[in-house]
């Protein structure tokens, strides 16, 4: 639906309400299954339209408070807690991750600090540590594992980024300096998800959030970045009691453009304050120079890409500048910043604009291809935006 006053918001309406008939016209042909997409501007929802199917197989609609998995988009929900927690005086960003978990200071991991991890710098490994994919939702399990196993990369050197682990480690740091009382699923709940009201998202699969659950399901079985067998398994082995920092959520587009609201307004969203201005102007710089993202390396032979910048900011992804695949849009403002989820979805804040979008989808693409499709749909929004 395109709200009322999109054109007071200073949109195009009818460019607005292309961005949906583009989207149902790539759910006709198949290239995948179904999409939430909300757009905000200075807090107001221009359009937040349900397109296509939750589940295309039993032929069950996309609402607008459909539930999903939520892929790596979890990281920056985990990241805002990490950062609240160093503005509170209890983590440093300079600090050294063995200080707090001395079990992980050892195979090379001794001086890994907390912004090495922030930032994918920390050369841990890509893929999960080497337990049983059922363990990979046991926060305990992944941690322990992750500290015994040696680094990949020689820590500072190079952008690799860590798919699960280094959220692991963040997660734990977390709990470890309140002493352990509590999950991290509950400190996740207690301190950002219920204060901010998102109300229908978890860490875990919630039981009253099941019924309306999109399946992880791959439509584009090419070869690329993940194993679609894999994502599918995940997806289907979530449970109440998981704590997977990294990606282990359960989401909606509302909630999600509630946090992204917050951390387009500075940090504050109706009176309930997670980051300061101070630290989100730090966080959303970029800390990677021109270090390409390691992630893209099989794009060259795969896809032709050149190498560019990874533009990792403290956390968060960047649009950065230049002309390469720009999964927030090439015509966002250098400094827009935001989450990604594997082959689905992504939510991003371009300060300059004051404009939010989020985009959640069913039927999983390729990385590669989901990022032209995330490029695509956030150029069309961007486009949309004329005052």
């Amino acid at each position: 639906m395109i709200s009322d006053n999109a054109d007071d918001l200073g949109f195009d309406r009818q460019r607005l309400a292309d961005i949906g008939r583009t989207i149902e016209s790539d759910i006709k042909r198949e290239l995948y299954d179904g999409a939430v997409l909300c757009v905000s501007r200075g807090g107001e929802i221009a359009a937040f339209e349900a397109l296509g199917y939750a589940e295309r197989e039993s032929r069950r609609e996309m609402r607008d408070d459909s539930v999903f998995f939520s892929m790596s988009v979890a990281k920056q929900l985990t990241v805002a807690i990490v950062l609240n927690r160093v503005e509170a005086g209890q983590l440093s960003l300079t600090g050294r991750v063995a200080d707090i978990i001395p079990e992980f200071g050892c195979r090379g991991k001794e001086n890994i600090t907390l912004y090495q991890l922030l930032t994918h710098t920390a050369g841990l490994m890509f893929g999960p540590p080497p337990i049983d994919v059922t363990e990979i939702g046991n926060l305990d399990a992944v941690v322990a594992a992750t500290c015994a196993a040696p680094i990949e990369i020689e820590p500072g050197t190079a952008v690799a980024y860590a798919a699960i682990v280094a959220h692991a480690i963040m997660a734990e740091m977390v709990r470890r300096v309140e002493g352990s009382r509590r999950s991290f699923q509950q400190i996740l709940n207690d301190d950002l998800f219920a204060p901010l009201g998102m109300n229908d998202t978890a860490l875990g699969k919630r039981e009253d959030l099941a019924p309306r659950m999109c399946p992880v399901v791959v439509r584009d079985r090419r070869p690329g970045l993940f194993e679609p067998e894999i994502l599918e398994a995940v997806g289907a082995l979530i449970g109440a009691d998981w704590e997977m920092p990294a990606g282990g959520c359960l989401t909606t587009a509302g909630d999600l453009s509630r946090f992204a609201n917050m951390l387009g307004n500075g940090g504050e969203l109706n009176g309930v304050r997670i980051l300061s201005p101070a630290m989100l102007d730090l966080a959303t710089r970029n800390h990677t120079g021109k270090k390409p993202n390691q992630m893209w390396s099989y794009t060259a032979g795969m896809r032709g890409w050149k190498r560019f910048p990874a533009y990792l900011g403290i956390g968060f992804f960047l649009r950065g500048e230049g002309v390469f695949p720009a999964p927030f849009g090439t015509l966002a403002s250098p400094r827009t910043f935001g989450g990604l989820g594997a082959g689905s979805n992504m939510f991003w804040v371009d300060p300059d604009r004051d404009l939010t979008c989020v985009f959640l989808s069913t039927g999983l693409l390729e990385e590669s291809y989901n990022v032209e499709r995330f490029q695509r749909i956030s150029d069309l929004v961007l486009a949309s935006v004329i005052e």
